[in-house]
């Protein structure tokens, strides 16, 4: 990219962009941070980044892009600080979550080119996965622009509706958070057999990254690699007929991502 991207916020989620970027040699980046990290200040030292201290100190004319890495309650305040980077031509780029584009639109313009996107924190080692919607404006090159910025995360998908972003933020967004309670779960579960809490958890954290990789190796459904660990009248078949009950793990899945769901609605 020869015009500059500008990404501002470089927290957690910002911070992984920003690490995958320099890894694929994107391009030219500023980053505005008020509370630099250590290693962004080294970053800038070293002359692979400009970090500035907040957006009134951009001097880019042009940028290619505006990644905005906030969370929302704080681009709630610093949306209206932004406008003129949309007002340059630079595609904006919202992963803050239930931020709708109704309230992007108010505080960048009618004629801001929008996409909103939703990753997660597995994006920090490149196996995350990123939501992605085009807003009424944005063009098939802002898609493909957007893909390739954050492709730095993982894998990506588009959805066709903005409300399907909320769906997306319950099932991958917070997602993560659902398999390391599930570890957590597995640690004590193990305790309580007579394990030593060190060796449970040692065992539950491997075999919860162990699935998921062979999950993400292996393309073929969930359910076959289940039933191909479930021997007929075995351990592992006295298990599911506990979490496969009518009340069992599918069914808590559904209420916890329902209700993730409709938090997301809320914080519009």
């Amino acid at each position: 990219m020869s015009a500059p991207l500008l990404l501002i916020g470089a927290g957690r989620m910002g911070g992984a962009l920003l690490k995958g970027w320099i890894a694929r040699k994107t391009g030219p980046v500023i980053v505005v941070e008020p509370k630099p990290s250590p290693e962004l200040r080294k970053l800038a030292r070293q002359k692979k980044i400009t970090l500035v201290d907040a957006p009134s100190q951009v001097k880019a004319k042009k940028l290619s892009a505006c990644v905005v890495a906030l969370k929302p309650q704080i681009l709630k305040g610093e949306a209206p600080v932004l406008a003129d980077f949309a007002r340059s031509g630079a595609l904006m780029i919202s992963i803050a979550a239930g931020t709708h584009t109704k309230s992007l639109f108010q505080a960048w313009g009618r004629k801001a080119r929008i996409v909103r996107a939703m990753p997660n924190t597995p994006g920090a080692v490149g196996r995350g996965i990123t939501g992605l919607y085009a807003a009424k404006g944005a063009t098939q090159a802002d898609k493909h622009k957007a893909t390739q910025l954050l492709a730095a995360l993982g894998e990506t998908i588009w959805v066709a509706k903005e409300d399907l972003i909320d769906s997306v933020t319950a099932v991958s967004g917070s997602g993560p958070a659902y398999l390391f309670l599930m570890a957590e779960a597995m640690t004590e579960a193990g305790i309580a057999e007579g394990l030593p809490r060190a060796q449970a958890e040692q065992l539950a954290r491997a075999t919860v990254a162990g699935a998921g990789a062979l999950l993400a190796a292996d393309k073929a459904p969930a359910s076959r690699l289940r039933e191909a660990v479930t021997s007929p009248g075995g351990t592992t078949a006295a298990a599911l007929q506990v979490l496969m009950a009518e009340d069992g793990l599918a069914a808590l899945m559904k209420r916890a991502i329902h209700a993730a769901r409709k938090r997301a609605e809320e914080l519009r």
